[in-house]
């Protein structure tokens, strides 16, 4: 598959490398598995003198045989002795750095953890007294987010505040998917782009997986999820178990309940017969894998706070796989597959509205954009999008079928955020797949 996008990306990655030839640079790139990370920065690189060094799970003598041998191979340079230690490694690589700029790239740099916890310390050191003269452009990548943000950004840790960049890489948007499907399937239809939107999310290693299996309508996709040996089928537990550590099971017992619409904290709370606000906390915050929904204008402190999971694919898969492993692990895919056909139309129609509330976002018209339910969870709104400044608010009802939306409804609901919105036009859309 070609290289799509990241414009933005690569503009900042070529800015950095260009700042890296007077002050040495340490940039920190994180973003979840499958997101295409490593695959951005073999694209930047590809005309400069870059390093690419992964950190596997293996002894820190032999990381550094094998380390040694790449930087002498790109550098052209020579070695006399022996190097056994990761700190030893990073000081000769910044004294390289003094007589030539060039890029050097840890990938999965939080592994050091397992390997060497001390390493952090020892490459703070180095940094902070070598820095001065060095012409390096260093690059750091995670994609473990809750440990990078961890190493870099907690005050305690002896890499805070030294990273002069961040990039985080997120997944393609719905514009971008909608050219790479456009691309691969000419004449694709509306239902089959929200469905690679659904299942794909936009996560670069899926949307090549679709596009290398021609998986670019519904029932072709399915086959190519619950097939034989497919990486979809253990994906969750691959992306998430390392993030989640030994208590994975209760986070994944949560995410599971979010992603069959048990969306509030006292519903959880009630199945799971326990606390769990330390938990959803971490899922957000330390994970960045679920977020608070509020209806718009809800005041500060309110409790009408719904969960959901910010990734598709990740939503689809404790939806029906995660829920459904009894069925997976003894082969049974048709019996998934004939579930995710029963209930599809319900997910999908979420998923349909978070593809409309992502399109809104891209065109910059809005200063907020959200959702509105009321205390007893009535009068909802499926979109409610403003501009403060020409004060204009956007009402929409989203549905698959644009002739189950009912537009007067709609109106009569809006009036409970009349208090809200003295002085504002109003628009009113009804938006289904016709309107993609």
């Amino acid at each position: 598959m070609k290289f799509y996008n990241r414009e933005q990306e690569l503009a900042e990655l070529r800015n950095i490398r260009e700042k890296s030839l007077v002050n040495a640079q340490m940039t920190l790139m994180v973003g979840r598995r499958r997101i295409g990370k490593t695959s951005l920065l073999k694209k930047d690189t590809e005309e400069n003198l870059s390093i690419y060094l992964f950190v596997a799970r293996k002894s820190e003598i032999l990381l550094c045989e094998e380390f040694v041998e790449t930087i002498k191979d790109k550098l052209q340079v020579s070695l006399f002795g022996q190097i056994t230690k990761v700190k030893d490694l990073f000081a000769w690589i910044m004294e390289l750095s003094e007589s030539r700029s060039f890029t050097l790239i840890f990938d999965e740099f939080q592994e050091f953890k397992t390997i060497n916890p001390s390493i952090f310390s020892e490459i703070q050191h180095i940094w902070d007294s070598k820095k001065a003269k060095s012409k390096i452009n260093l690059i750091f990548c995670g994609s473990i987010y809750s440990m990078m943000n961890q190493i870099f950004e907690n005050s305690k840790e002896p890499l805070f505040a030294r990273a002069t960049s961040k990039i985080n890489v997120k997944p393609f948007n719905v514009v971008t998917l909608k050219e790479i499907l456009g691309d691969n399937s000419p004449t694709f239809s509306s239902r089959d782009l929200l469905d690679f939107y659904t299942f794909s999310g936009g996560v670069a290693k899926y949307v090549e997986s679709f596009v290398q299996n021609q998986a670019f309508t519904f029932e072709v996709v399915l086959k190519s999820i619950f097939s034989e040996n497919s990486f979809f089928l253990e994906e969750g537990k691959n992306v998430l178990i390392d993030e989640f550590g030994k208590d994975y099971a209760t986070y994944f017992s949560i995410l599971s309940l979010i992603a069959s619409s048990k969306t509030s904290r006292p519903e959880i709370e009630s199945i799971l017969e326990m606390g769990i606000g330390g938990y959803l906390d971490r899922l957000e915050n330390d994970f960045s894998i679920i977020k608070k929904i509020k209806p718009i204008f809800a005041k500060i402190g309110s409790r009408q706070i719904k969960y959901e999971i910010t990734d598709n694919f990740l939503s689809f898969w404790f939806r029906f796989i995660y829920k459904n492993r009894s069925a997976i692990e003894i082969g049974n895919y048709h019996y998934v597959e004939d579930l995710v056909r029963r209930d599809y139309s319900t997910f999908s129609g979420k998923m349909l509205e978070r593809y409309f509330i992502e399109k809104l976002k891209l065109s910059k018209q809005f200063s907020e954009i959200g959702t509105f339910w009321d205390k007893k969870n009535q009068n909802e709104i499926d979109i409610v999008a403003i501009n403060e400044m020409e004060k204009r608010v956007l009402f929409a009802e989203v549905k698959l079928n644009k002739a189950k939306i009912n537009l007067t409804e709609l109106r009569e609901k809006s009036q409970v955020l009349d208090r809200y919105l003295t002085g504002y036009s109003k628009e009113f859309l009804a938006l289904s797949l016709e309107d993609m």
